[in-house]
């Protein structure tokens, strides 16, 4: 049987058409269509029932787009059904959901279909760390957030879906001198980043002392001196002993009714006691006895009830209220008895150290998350000193963490401000403008000529 001819390639096929040149670049730079020189090759998985949690002979670790996360799960799969394979070092781009737009490199192993290898066409034609780069500019990212707003709750890509993405092709040696001034940049802005993100971790480890101070009676023991007060006046009661309603169950409704009518807070929404702006609060429709039993009001207590364990008993207070909103099913609402305890010392009782291992001292475990019940709840210790004491804690606690949230804003805003100037460098660099280009290389369309036509020999 005669072997079938490849197709041949002209090399205005690869180009991008000059009417959808982004902006100009350097002469001897060609502007190519994605597909022109790359691929992408979507993972693949067998039924969940092959997976098995342990490394074992046969089998082959098979990574998902949360095992290059901070909390990876793994996952092992026989190696006949590993179809899609990669080794170590390879471009993975998640391609579905909530990671769309991550780039990784990749450990030797299967991907799963949530993620796609890159594949270079020509592998002479493009430095490798050229190329990763290149999926954390705009030409990538645009097309992620684009892909996004697709057409499903799963939205993502397919590999024609990248066809025409603009694609720089400097000469290989030009790939590699632009690589090397962004890492030599991106380094000293690296150790700019380190050390204020020490700055941050110093002011949390001062945070979380002085709240252990505060609920152990050292923070105010001169105070106490000075009012003549004892410390065996601390009580160390139970949760329950000072709440008068609850814990309660919040609400589930199904995404369909998420769009309009009455604000909802959801666990995405606060964190270390507070909650988030409140324009982003997302609304649903409720009836008038669903709000009746779910509304929220100034100084309820929320607590995280089912999370991965990290996140499990965060707590918020209820500080104020622009509007009717109500809660959802994975948290708890507590009304506490405000002539017995202050809701501000509370809030950060229950979100110290101290509060937090009170609070999943009786987590019941599960697959990739943990859960806590309202008797867990209930039988919190806490512990209460007058409410007198309770109020001097809060002024303290208060004058610091307002004078080392200045700091962080302050310190946050410069970190903010570093990943601006690596997005212009990464910007400058597949523009030509980081003054490596030399104009007297070999155009790179002449090279990609060439390899067309060695191609379709």
């Amino acid at each position: 049987m005669a072997k079938a001819k490849k197709a041949k390639i002209a090399i205005e096929d690869v180009l991008l058409p000059i009417d959808e040149h982004p902006y100009e670049i350097p002469q001897n730079w060609c502007w190519v269509k994605h597909n022109g020189v790359l691929d992408i090759s979507g993972g693949s998985q067998p039924a969940k029932s092959y997976f098995i949690s342990e490394p074992t002979e046969g089998y082959i670790k098979l990574y998902q787009t949360r095992d290059y996360g901070d909390n990876p799960v793994p996952v092992y799969i026989p190696e006949k059904y590993a179809t899609k394979t990669t080794l170590e070092g390879d471009i993975l781009l998640a391609r579905y959901g909530g990671s769309l737009g991550k780039v990784f490199r990749a450990h030797e192993g299967a991907y799963n279909v949530a993620l796609a290898k890159v594949i270079k066409l020509y592998p002479d034609l493009i430095d490798d760390e050229y190329l990763y780069k290149y999926y954390f500019t705009q030409f990538y990212q645009d097309f992620c957030v684009k892909a996004s707003k697709g057409r499903s709750a799963q939205a993502g890509f397919n590999r024609d879906d990248m066809n025409n993405i603009p694609f720089p092709l400097p000469p290989l040696a030009e790939q590699r001198r632009i690589v090397e001034q962004i890492e030599g940049l991106f380094s000293k802005l690296d150790e700019v980043k380190e050390k204020i993100e020490c700055l941050l971790d110093s002011k949390k480890v001062r945070c979380n002392s002085v709240l252990n101070k505060a609920f152990t009676g050292k923070l105010t023991a001169k105070w106490r001196e000075n009012n003549n007060i004892k410390f065996e006046t601390w009580e160390y009661i139970n949760f329950e002993k000072i709440i008068v309603e609850g814990p309660q169950n919040g609400m589930y409704k199904p995404k369909t009714s998420y769009g309009s009518g009455t604000k909802i807070l959801r666990i995405d929404c606060f964190y270390d006691g507070k909650l988030e702006p409140w324009e982003k609060l997302k609304r649903l429709e409720i009836t008038d006895e669903e709000k009746h039993t779910y509304l929220l009001s100034v100084n309820d207590i929320v607590v995280n009830r089912v999370n991965s364990m990290p996140y499990l008993g965060k707590s918020a207070l209820i500080r104020k209220l622009p509007e009717q909103c109500v809660f959802e099913s994975n948290m708890m609402r507590i009304k506490i008895n405000i002539r017995k305890a202050n809701p501000e010392y509370v809030i950060r009782y229950l979100n110290s150290s101290i509060g937090l291992q009170e609070l999943r001292k009786n987590a019941k475990q599960a697959v990739n998350q943990a859960s806590i019940n309202q008797q867990d709840v209930k039988m919190v210790k806490i512990a209460l000193p007058s409410l007198e004491e309770q109020n001097e804690i809060v002024k303290i606690i208060t004058s610091i963490s307002n004078k080392d949230e200045a700091i962080l804003n302050k310190a946050e805003a410069v970190i903010e401000e570093i990943d601006l100037m690596k997005k212009s460098i990464l910007a400058k660099a597949f523009r030509g403008e980081l003054g490596t280009n030399i104009s007297k290389e070999k155009n790179s369309i002449e090279v990609l000529k060439k390899l067309i036509e060695e191609e379709s020999k």
